[in-house]
């Protein structure tokens, strides 16, 4: 059974009856009949279905932002943000998808040689709990505008917000099996990865769980596109606008109770700012509101379950006991639900957890560094390659940008994920990119046609 726990209140709200072996493959059963119709679907035909999808969610936005609050406690205003981005995601590939695809023409001793960008099959997703309806549409959106079929296999933890996005593509009219939801629980997900009619896999989530579901896609020959972890570090020196750092760093620390695998996570400061910036940081940290996500209010919600707030108060803990000065928070709470309060640590160093580790929560970390290449040494310091972001000058934010070893970087603003950009990391972060045009050239087959007769 699949059960969901209200992180604010700590009560179940719901269980979903998770989908049996033999029922998850008339799933992938129906994707696969339904691949032949919709590869040969024009572009405006499939862009026709996915402005519908977009249409039908942001009439419901109210009723599907709540099921994110209610499954994993993402405050009520972010929810609906996160809808109207997933409708947007949609409307981006109906729009560019054909563009994204178009025919490389390319010269050779053919009478015209060119690469088409073909579909090749069913894809499956699976995702993570964090971003339900964002992620859905990250992995679907460029997967269908290029004439695939999606199977869905969302995070246990919210099967109401699978279900519901689900229903979104039969409300606007998608061609049954086109989009489907898969609830499975976690020990059926290997058969899905290797059902033959399963073309090719993209996964977000941990770096442990990903390197198995590598190694089964890789061990069938299909393809994957891994989006990671990471310990992503946020470069400040002494040149930057100190209050525009410190309003957009906040904002990034704390964005779904700092639950985003592209939140800044390891603040590197020049340390003739050092205590300046700290201050700032300080001040408006201290001034966030916490509390129950469904209150217009609230800035930060709870942590999504109890044991991931009691990971995330162990790296905090740790870090404290190795030396760490905590200025703000620091402690569980009392009361009911998975509330983890906004923590300030400084005098970090990176032998410590919460620089070691990925922390998935409203913890902020400062370092002090000496200089911009000491600050370029450090964030480069990690297993990690996710996203960074450097404020400084916009020249010499532009040339670190080189040296940082990163699939994303922001200079003098917020990570975040676009649809008219790509986002992935490298290292232990991932491999593959999705968004932009080039997420849509992930799933489909570039192939080469030659025409002859051969010329001279």
């Amino acid at each position: 059974m699949l059960t969901v726990t209200d992180p604010t209140t700590g009560e179940v709200i719901r269980e979903v009856p998770p989908l049996s072996a033999e029922e998850a493959s008339d799933v992938v059963a129906r994707a696969q009949a339904a691949f032949d119709g919709w590869r040969r679907r024009s572009f405006d035909e499939r862009a026709e279905v996915l402005r519908a999808v977009a249409a039908h969610m942001r009439a419901d936005v109210d009723r599907l932002a709540m099921l994110m609050t209610e499954e994993m406690g993402k405050p009520i205003t972010e929810a609906r943000g996160e809808v109207e981005k997933a409708a947007w995601c949609a409307e981006h590939y109906a729009d560019h998808a054909e563009g994204y695809l178009a025919v490389d023409e390319i010269a050779s001793d053919a009478t015209r040689s060119y690469v088409q960008y073909l579909p090749i099959g069913p894809v499956l997703g699976i995702l993570p709990w964090n971003a339900p309806f964002w992620l859905a549409f990250r992995f679907a959106a460029p997967a269908l505008m290029a004439g695939n079929t999606c199977v869905m296999k969302h995070d246990p933890h919210v099967p109401g917000c699978a279900e519901a996005i689900a229903e979104v593509f039969a409300a606007a009219g998608a061609p049954d099996g086109v989009f489907q939801s898969a609830l499975v629980e976690t020990p059926e997900v290997e058969g899905l990865i290797r059902d033959p009619r399963i073309q090719a896999v993209s996964f977000t989530g941990s770096e442990r769980a990903g390197s198995i579901v590598a190694s089964t896609a890789a061990s069938e020959i299909k393809p994957s596109v891994l989006e990671l972890g990471g310990s992503d570090p946020c470069i400040v020196l002494a040149d930057a606008d100190l209050e525009q750092a410190a309003d957009t760093v906040t904002l990034s620390r704390i964005i779904n109770a700092g639950q985003s695998c592209i939140a800044a996570k390891r603040i590197l400061v020049e340390s003739s700012v050092h205590d300046e910036f700290v201050e700032m940081l300080h001040q408006r940290l201290a001034a966030l509101v916490q509390g129950d996500p469904r209150d217009e209010g609230t800035q930060v919600g709870p942590i999504a379950r109890a044991e991931l707030r009691d990971e995330l108060h162990r790296q905090v803990r740790e870090s404290v006991e190795a030396g760490a000065v905590c200025r703000l928070g620091g402690e569980l709470p009392d009361g009911d639900g998975f509330f983890y309060p906004v923590t300030l640590l400084t005098d970090v160093d990176p032998t410590m957890a919460v620089c070691r580790e990925e922390t998935f929560g409203p913890v902020a970390v400062v370092l002090s560094v000496a200089s911009a290449d000491e600050a370029l040494a450090q964030a480069n310091a990690t297993s990690y390659g996710l996203a960074a972001s450097v404020w400084t000058s916009t020249e010499r934010g532009e040339a670190m940008a080189s040296e940082i070893v990163a699939g994303q970087v922001a200079v003098n603003g917020i990570v975040k994920t676009d649809p008219r950009l790509p986002s992935g990391g490298v290292k232990r972060s991932g491999y593959g990119r999705e968004l932009g045009p080039h997420g849509i050239h992930e799933f489909v087959n570039a192939q080469q046609v030659w025409v002859g007769p051969k010329q001279g």
